[in-house]
């Protein structure tokens, strides 16, 4: 006789192998690193959420500067990216958030927040 055994929801976080501060709630997302099965690898970028008003969805924008060898002189630039909210992290306009890259979750979001600095 074969007994199947419930598998328990897990209460604490996973460790994603940064050193960042898991989430203290828990969540039942399945594309969260902490609480899912969704595996980070790659680029981790910083920047500040411009809109949240997709579901589970941010926009981050990052600012940084590009050196023009031309003039000796660096102008500022912008990117946008669209990352992957757990609703465990809480992340919303304004915030200071970290991303990391991760599979491609749809056509243009391959980022997930990992850490939300508020």
């Amino acid at each position: 006789m074969v007994r199947k055994v419930k598998k328990m929801a897990k209460t604490e976080p996973a460790d994603i192998g940064l050193d960042v501060e898991p989430p203290a709630g828990a969540c039942a997302d399945k594309h969260c690193p902490f609480h899912g099965q969704l595996p980070v690898r790659g680029t981790v970028l910083g920047g500040k959420v411009v809109s949240a008003k997709m579901q589970a969805t941010v926009v981050v924008e990052r600012e940084y500067m590009r050196y023009l060898p031309k003039y000796e002189r660096y102008e500022k630039r912008t990117s946008k990216y669209l990352a992957h909210s757990p609703p465990c992290l809480q992340a919303k306009l304004g915030d200071s958030v970290t991303i990391m890259e991760c599979r491609p979750l749809s056509k243009r979001v391959s980022f997930v927040v990992i850490e939300n600095k508020r």
